[in-house]
């Protein structure tokens, strides 16, 4: 419960309500109690009466506004007359409802303490001194747990409708971050998948753009390897818009199952058919069994690698190499020699970033750093079984 619940006054109910309604309501109650008394008093205590509740009153509004005044003012003319006592009494109520306790209960004492003054020079011989002020202080309190009770019961109604607006704030927060987190895999999976395609468009592109004397044979497996690429981009990126489709990319039901360790011959192949000059070291064969996600997410790793070399160090060779063992994980080292214009990434290094997520994901981790020799190094680690 926060300091605007907690705070003293009228709720908006009461301040919403006219004072003129409230002045009206009490004044009923006062003319019913001087009716009443007028039929055994003098008429000197009439007139004492009614212009004692003409200011009882009169305190109606000073109450509404100013509860604690008020009630004291009129617990003094409850000791005068009982034409007062529904003001008094309205003063208690109102006090515990829209003040702490303790302010409450001392009109409650005050308006039981004008009641005993009153009962001993305006007796009641039908009902003993005892039994009145018996029968007062049981009324004043019951006023007093009343109001006390509609105040905890504003308070409570107030901090769960908080509550509901908490949630519904936190429920829009995670929508909005499911809806970041996906376009995140959204745009991993894009780059991944059209990054490396493009970039043997380009490196083909080039070779043919600048080698136009080039044999013809040259030239013709150059435009293949275009054909192919983009042939394989549009594969590729048909199978991450399925994956992304389905409510569990990691096993779908009718979607392929996307490209693993076993497709890395045809990655270095196609690399290679594009002139990049590729050492590959893998003692574990295509045939390693890895699961369905590491597989995938070592295959993307490899693929980012080379794709980042062709792209950030044209020409230059670079060494692949895998080892692994299922008690140790698989590790993936990528390398090569950077050149003047490697640090000047277009993509200000979202790839590698990306990768690093997507390692994360599957319980491993992905680093990279360059050598005193200038030799660019990425390393990713995933374990055997997630």
């Amino acid at each position: 419960m926060d300091a605007a619940t907690c705070e003293v006054g009228p709720p908006r109910a009461w301040r919403s309500a006219p004072v003129g309604v409230s002045t009206v309501a009490i004044g009923v109650l006062v003319a019913t109690v001087l009716w009443s008394a007028s039929r055994s008093s003098s008429t000197v205590l009439i007139r004492t009466d009614v212009a004692l509740a003409v200011a009882a009153l009169t305190l109606v509004p000073v109450v509404v506004r100013r509860p604690e005044v008020g009630g004291v003012l009129a617990s003094l003319l409850v000791a005068l007359s009982p034409v007062a006592t529904p003001v008094a009494s309205f003063a208690v109520l109102f006090t515990a409802r829209n003040r702490p306790f303790r302010q409450a209960a001392a009109l409650a004492a005050a308006g039981v303490a004008g009641e005993a003054v009153q009962a001993l020079w305006r007796p009641m011989p039908s009902l003993p001194y005892g039994w009145r002020l018996a029968l007062m202080t049981v009324a004043y309190a019951a006023l007093l747990g009343w109001g006390t009770w509609a105040q905890a019961r504003h308070a409570l109604l107030a901090a769960l409708r908080d509550r509901a607006r908490r949630a519904e704030q936190e429920q829009e927060r995670r929508v909005m971050e499911a809806r970041a987190a996906e376009r995140s895999r959204i745009a991993r999976e894009m780059h991944d998948v059209l990054a490396h395609r493009l970039s043997l468009l380009a490196a083909a592109a080039g070779a043919m753009e600048y080698r136009p004397d080039a044999p013809p044979e040259r030239l013709s497996a150059a435009a293949g390897v275009i054909r192919a690429s983009a042939h394989h981009a549009l594969d590729e990126l048909r199978e991450v818009i399925t994956l992304l489709r389905s409510d569990d990319a990691d096993s779908p039901a009718d979607a392929p199952p996307g490209q693993t360790l076993a497709d890395l011959p045809r990655l270095v192949d196609e690399a290679r058919a594009a002139g990049q000059q590729i050492e590959v070291d893998d003692p574990l064969g295509p045939a390693v069994n890895l699961p369905a996600t590491v597989g995938r997410t070592a295959y993307r790793i490899a693929q980012e690698a080379l794709t980042n070399a062709r792209k950030h160090a044209a020409g230059q060779p670079v060494r692949l190499a895998l080892d692994g063992l299922p008690s140790a994980g698989l590790s993936i080292v990528v390398s090569n020699p950077t050149t003047p214009d490697s640090g000047a990434t277009s993509d200000g290094g979202a790839g590698l970033i990306g990768l690093a997520e997507r390692a994360a994901l599957t319980g491993g981790r992905v680093t990279h750093h360059i050598d005193a020799s200038g030799r660019f190094h990425l390393t990713a680690w995933l374990p055997w079984s997630t």
